[in-house]
């Protein structure tokens, strides 16, 4: 999509710190952190979010955990532990139409209260 963010990093119009990248997916820090790592999670292939996976794309979400999973590695949390979040939707907070997932991990992190 042109005027989608997430598509100018996969193509390189917008500049990124990237963490990790390979042939369908980009890992970049995020530029308004909330914990001690802050890491953004994209496929290259616009989908605009889980709810919009179909039969043609659906494994993206499969490729994306393997993903994860590396990109843990790469930035030495893998072990401690780390939560990954999804924000499908604009009432659940998708602000960026670009199916991600937040990485977040380097420190300990408790469940938010209700």
């Amino acid at each position: 999509m042109s005027d989608c963010i997430f598509c100018k990093i996969v193509d390189g119009s917008i500049p990124s710190n990237k963490v990790l990248e390979n042939d369908k997916f980009v890992a970049f820090h995020d530029l308004n952190p909330v914990k001690k790592v802050h890491v953004l999670i994209i496929p290259k292939n616009h989908v605009d979010n889980i709810a919009t996976l179909n039969a043609d794309n659906e494994s993206y979400v499969a490729g994306m955990l393997s993903f994860v999973k590396d990109v843990a590695k790469e930035l030495g949390i893998g072990e401690d532990g780390y939560r990954l979040i999804f924000n499908t939707g604009e009432k659940a907070g998708q602000t960026v139409f670009h199916m991600h997932a937040h990485l977040l991990g380097g420190e300990e992190m408790g469940w938010p209260e209700a």
